[in-house]
């Protein structure tokens, strides 16, 4: 008898420590989703007369603060940043140390946007405002509006927007060198919202930055800009878009160095309307060079045949600048000729077989060139030389379902250096015209303005496949698409120069309206999208 009760009390004491070393929710109890709750502040939430340099939140349980310094937003903004602690561990309050002299009779907004959530399961408390006045009111007037991007309609990870009061002070150049009046952000959406605002006139813009200092570098920042004065408190909502461009720079000239022997790279920034670069240096009548501009760099490529001197002179120049540039030789080396095709898989029916190389070719024996099918019979073509790139074009009948073997032997090609290729072979082939779909679509231009139409792929670069210019209303058919999902662009090109132009702040003029088809279009092979109407309408 006294060993079952030895036993059962064991089993009980086993239980029980078992029972006691068990921490967090029972197992299938409820997952905590709940995000904390703020529960009172020292001075108290929206206090007035505030003259406090410390402030201290209580909270109903244990939190942390996660990514604060993207998420906090002083509105107006501080000289020097808050001190918020702690930092990286939990807590139930967080202290916050006011290192700037406030500005009277001004009402202050601490937003700590999603940077509160709870030690457990990180709920999130969303959007919370520690608001005070260092005045006898709380500014109450609202504004609110929404951001994209000019050019593709997205919107940032992170924008800025600012308000600057408009009163006897200011001039169109305070956002060079003066923090805002008042300051919001849009994180991850492109509806923006301010509160707390005081009565007046304001310019309001938005700043696309890096460093967050609210002060506009046109260098790096793109910037939007409300065209009209926004009157508080007659104007709560933003009608229009704000839409954020790049602004293009003035041009200057950066410097020219020798990358290899026989190449240099003239660099510059902004914009290079008319650049030209003009040799000052006596040089012997063999003496060749080609110049071309980089695809997406601000760099012109200047090759020239090699020459026994130290250094060459150069006048670089455009409508609005002239300098004269020394450029010394160090380079031994040239570089070495190199080619890659446009495919070495499918040739789609609307694509042209290029082959491009590093250095310039001036020169092509055909009689070292071999192009065949698959049966071996040679492909009657024509290639020539692009005068923008380094690529040579190929342009032949292509026939569906074919195979083709194109082999240039050594000698085909000569570069400027008077380098000639190793032997190149390539293979590719092209598929059946049913492999292929169609997409027609009118485009609605009541007001018969200049569009750029675009067909871009839907792989998330937006790439141009292909480009339509057209006056008045027209219907559209673009064809031999491979299967894939498309988007359309219109680009209303007022001022017809075949391009966009972005905008610039201080001559008040707005980036060029471009306009998304509102549907992605899928094409599949054999199939037709057909039906599809683009009303076209101005935001502006």
């Amino acid at each position: 008898m006294k060993f079952i009760y030895k036993t059962l009390f064991l089993v009980l004491f086993i239980a029980l420590i078992s029972s006691c070393a068990r921490t967090g929710r029972p197992d299938g109890g409820p997952k905590d989703e709940l995000a904390p709750l703020f529960v009172t502040s020292n001075p108290p939430y929206k206090s007035i007369n505030f003259s406090k340099k410390e402030v201290k939140l209580e909270f109903n349980e244990f939190i942390k603060l996660k990514n604060l310094n993207k998420q906090l937003v002083i509105s107006p903004p501080l000289k020097n940043p808050l001190l918020v602690t702690p930092q990286g561990t939990a807590s139930k309050s967080l202290k916050i140390e006011i290192l700037d002299t406030l500005v009277a009779n001004t009402t202050y907004i601490f937003n700590f946007g999603n940077a509160i959530e709870d030690n457990n399961e990180s709920n999130k408390l969303e959007g919370f405002k520690y608001i005070f006045s260092t005045g006898t009111y709380i500014d109450s007037l609202k504004n609110s509006g929404f951001i994209s991007d000019a050019f593709t309609n997205k919107h940032s990870k992170k924008t800025n927007i600012l308000l600057y009061l408009i009163d006897s002070t200011f001039t169109d150049s305070i956002i060079y060198k003066q923090k805002p009046n008042y300051v919001t952000t849009a994180l991850d959406t492109a509806k923006f919202n301010f509160t707390n605002l005081k009565k007046g006139k304001y310019l309001l813009l938005a700043l696309e930055e890096n460093s967050s200092d609210y002060i506009f570098n046109p260098k790096d920042d793109k910037i939007g800009f409300y065209s009209d004065t926004i009157s508080l408190p007659k104007d709560s909502v933003t009608i229009k878009p704000i839409r954020l461009f790049k602004e293009i720079q003035t041009y200057s000239f950066r410097r020219a160095k020798e990358v290899f022997k026989g190449k240099i790279q003239f660099g510059y920034e902004g914009k290079i309307k008319d650049l030209k670069v003009k040799l000052l240096s006596k040089v012997s009548d063999s003496f060749k060079s080609i110049s071309r501009f980089e695809i997406d760099k601000d760099t012109l490529n200047y090759w020239h045949t090699p020459i026994a001197v130290d250094s060459l002179n150069f006048i670089v120049s455009n409508a609005t600048f002239l300098d004269t540039v020394t450029v010394r030789f160090r380079k031994s080396k040239i570089d070495s000729l190199n080619f890659k095709p446009s495919t070495m898989g499918t040739l789609h029916l609307r694509d042209t077989f290029f082959i491009k190389s590093n250095n310039p070719i001036i020169k092509i024996d055909t009689s070292k060139i071999v192009f065949i099918d698959k049966d071996t019979i040679r492909v009657k073509y024509s290639n020539y030389i692009s005068k923008k790139e380094n690529k040579i074009g190929f342009i032949f009948e292509k026939n569906q379902k074919e195979r083709y073997q194109l082999k240039a032997f050594p000698g085909s090609y000569t570069d400027i250096y008077d380098i000639k290729n190793d032997t190149l072979n390539y293979n590719f082939k092209t598929i059946e015209l049913e492999d292929y779909g169609k997409i027609t679509i009118r485009i609605q231009n009541k007001d018969s303005k200049n569009l750029i139409i675009d067909l871009l792929s839907g792989k998330g670069n937006d790439e141009v496949i292909e480009r339509r210019y057209i006056s008045a209303s027209e219907t559209l058919v673009f064809n031999l698409l491979e299967p894939n999902t498309y988007k359309i662009r219109a680009i209303i090109d007022e001022n017809n120069n075949k391009k966009w132009d972005t905008g610039n702040y201080l001559l008040k003029i707005q980036p060029e309206n471009v306009i998304y088809f509102e549907e992605e279009l899928k094409v599949r092979a054999n199939y037709f999208l057909e039906g599809n109407i683009f009303n076209i309408i101005s935001k502006e």
